[in-house]
């Protein structure tokens, strides 16, 4: 079963960006040029982003082989297909990667296991409910990389389809 997601590249320093791509086509199976332009949010850095088709997984893949880069800001995402649901996948330097399950329109779905335990930490006094809730739906990463997105409309998106 194949799906289809987006890679993001919100910035990468100018020296990461070929090592992105060669990280990106380990994973796709064929050869990668992404076409990068300037980073308005962050002077010194640069962006891109694609379209790609592969095997459920692939997202999971992607993240994994980009997360290892602590200068680079980047999501990944799966869309939801006959066998699978959907993912988000979010990185930053300070915070690290976030994942979430997305539904088959768009929303975050929080596994019972995570929810009951930040109720846990909560009751216990550990932190605030409010906050647990905000970490299980991505708002610190959505909130660092909002500028990054917002500096990223009207960029070319280019499909990249993987050969299965």
């Amino acid at each position: 079963m194949t799906t289809r997601g987006v890679l993001y590249v919100h910035s990468a320093p100018r020296a990461l960006c070929p090592h992105v791509e060669w990280a990106v086509a380990g994973v796709l199976g064929v050869r990668v040029t992404l076409d990068w332009i300037r980073q308005p949010a962050s002077p010194g850095t640069w962006r891109a982003e694609f379209s790609w088709q592969g095997q459920v997984g692939t997202a999971s893949k992607l993240a994994s082989a980009l997360r290892g880069w602590h200068l680079l800001r980047f999501e990944v995402t799966a869309e939801p297909c006959a066998t699978a649901e959907g993912e988000r996948y979010s990185s930053t330097p300070d915070l690290g990667i976030f994942h979430a399950v997305t539904g088959i329109h768009g929303d975050i779905l929080v596994p019972e296991d995570r929810l009951r335990a930040a109720l846990a930490r909560a009751a216990r006094g550990e932190t605030e409910l409010e906050a647990e809730v905000a970490k299980l739906l991505g708002k610190p990463w959505d909130d660092e990389l909002e500028p990054f997105r917002y500096a990223g409309e009207g960029a070319p998106v280019r499909w990249l389809h993987q050969v299965v």
